[in-house]
């Protein structure tokens, strides 16, 4: 069993920064590639961020500038900074992750359960 527990997220006005934190458990063998994305209300999950274990990050062009992910190996977490937040950047923002589960070492895809974030005008 592998769990992924977001926290972080809450009510901020517009301008602030929060910072999410997605911590991984259970049977893990390995991680490999984290990420954060995001769904606001009526549209569709878009990616915000990805970092591999090397620590390689990726940001889609609508999310450079802004939001900085990072990871911490040891601690099996992923961390998202968010700076000069908007409104627009209201959403559940979920956590995934890569894991090679120590009961079969197969490689699966696991989601958080999502922490909500919203930004005040």
């Amino acid at each position: 069993q592998v769990q992924l527990v977001e926290s972080g997220g809450g009510l901020v006005q517009a301008g602030g920064s929060l910072r999410l934190s997605c911590a991984a458990s259970g049977s893990i063998f390995s991680i490999n590639a984290m990420g954060w994305y995001r769904q606001a209300p009526g549209k569709q999950r878009e990616l915000v961020a990805t970092i591999t274990v090397s620590g390689v990050t990726t940001y889609p062009d609508s999310m450079k500038g802004r939001f900085t992910i990072s990871r911490d190996n040891a601690k099996s977490t992923v961390y998202l900074q968010m700076n000069s937040l908007k409104p627009e950047d209201t959403a559940v923002y979920y956590c995934n992750a890569d894991i090679r589960t120590s009961s079969d070492y197969k490689w699966y895809g696991y989601w958080g359960q999502g922490t909500r974030v919203t930004v005040s005008s």
